[in-house]
């Protein structure tokens, strides 16, 4: 059951790891200028606004979310094809959203199917998820050094086996448990989504995820310009994941000393700093490493305790549309916008002034957390 679980993990962020990376270079090879470069990246993170939230709707109104994971990697891995008629901007934007409509649909419907089938046994959640981390870190370095040896326009044939590997690993994904459902007691939405602390914890993931934009978006073509090759720009990748990891295995410990606004503040204060070394210091490979080691701040820590957050303030009642909301919200609308903006910036200043611009949103995000981020009464 572990291995029939991890299966899917490791061939659906691997896809991530073999793409993320190097997509920006294949775009900018196809002769693609900055702006548009930043508006076919964004498409990645904007249907994330939607998708998990129609697609967990057709889940939970139909029972099927197996059956639902496998249209979703069939139909991606089918919209993705078009790529390989070599469209023009509008034709890849298109191919694009529709790739990643049916992609987006994987995960969000695949973590219900882990937990319930793992039932009272959640506590492997780690171990299976684990193996997620392990195909983005094994995919980054092994689509690294094939393409320092071919041109980046062989990227999308590279990533054809990782496609056939997702279609054929949710046919090995186990049925899911029968649950009872059990009538809550909803409440009212609106009153918790009208918090104080709530609506600084949507806006603070919001700037987080528009810092993130020039890393998502310009980070290897920001490497390339200052001399690294696209194996060292795969390994540099590789080592964010492996420090959020780290960090992940550690969270339980520090929350047993810090708070939960205490940890928020001082990864957020880390973050802004992260996107300043990368502005200017690049060339001095040891600080780039430790900006690098410090993903496991931007990310790693800000999501753990975002998870914590929703569970705490949403309650079992509204957890799912609480999930929902933050996924759109922050990794869709903050991760487009992002992508989008720093597009502009580096159009017209560059890279380096797309990181400052991170720097300048993650320190927006520290200060809208300062002023409203509360722990929920169960994690005080």
């Amino acid at each position: 059951m572990y291995w029939r679980l991890s299966n899917l993990y490791f061939w659906f962020f691997a896809l991530l790891g073999g793409m993320l990376p190097y997509w920006s270079l294949y775009l900018e090879a196809r002769g693609f200028g900055y702006l548009q470069i930043a508006t076919l990246m964004a498409s990645i993170q904007l249907t994330k606004i939607v998708a998990p939230s129609v697609w967990g709707w057709l889940g939970d109104r139909s029972g099927q979310r197996v059956r639902l994971v496998r249209v979703g990697a069939i139909g991606g891995a089918l919209c993705f094809a078009g790529v390989f008629l070599e469209p023009g901007f509008s034709g890849l934007l298109l191919a694009m959203l529709a790739f990643t409509f049916f992609w987006n649909a994987i995960l969000p419907l695949y973590e219900v199917i882990t937990l319930r089938t793992l039932g009272p046994e959640r506590d492997r959640y780690g171990k299976v998820r684990l193996w997620g981390s392990v195909g983005f870190i094994g995919a980054v370095a092994l689509v690294g050094a094939v393409l320092e040896r071919v041109p980046v326009s062989a990227l999308p044939w590279l990533l054809l086996p990782v496609f056939a590997g997702i279609a054929l690993s949710t046919f090995l994904v186990p049925a899911e448990r029968g649950e009872r459902r059990r009538s809550l007691p909803a409440g009212s939405l609106g009153r918790v989504l009208w918090q104080r602390a709530v609506l600084a914890f949507f806006l603070m993931n919001f700037l987080l995820q528009v810092s993130h934009g020039p890393y998502y978006t310009f980070f290897s073509i920001h490497l390339e310009r200052h001399g690294y090759g696209k194996f060292s720009i795969g390994l540099l990748w590789s080592l964010g994941v492996l420090a959020e990891i780290a960090l992940f295995l550690v969270m339980h410990r520090l929350q047993r000393h810090l708070s939960l606004r205490r940890i928020a503040l001082g990864a957020l204060l880390l973050t802004a700093l992260r996107w300043g070394v990368i502005a200017d210091l690049t060339g001095g490979l040891a600080l780039l490493l430790l900006a690098q080691l410090l993903h496991a701040a931007s990310y790693g820590a800000l999501h753990a305790l975002s998870v914590q957050y929703i569970h705490g303030y949403f309650g079992q009642a509204h957890h799912g549309q609480g999930q929902a909301l933050y996924s759109g919200l922050s990794f869709g609308a903050g991760g487009a916008v992002g992508a989008w903006m720093s597009g502009l910036l580096v159009e017209y200043l560059g890279t380096g002034a797309a990181f400052w611009g991170g720097a300048v949103a993650a320190t927006l995000a520290l200060l809208v957390a300062w002023w409203g981020i509360r722990a929920p009464a169960e994690s005080r």
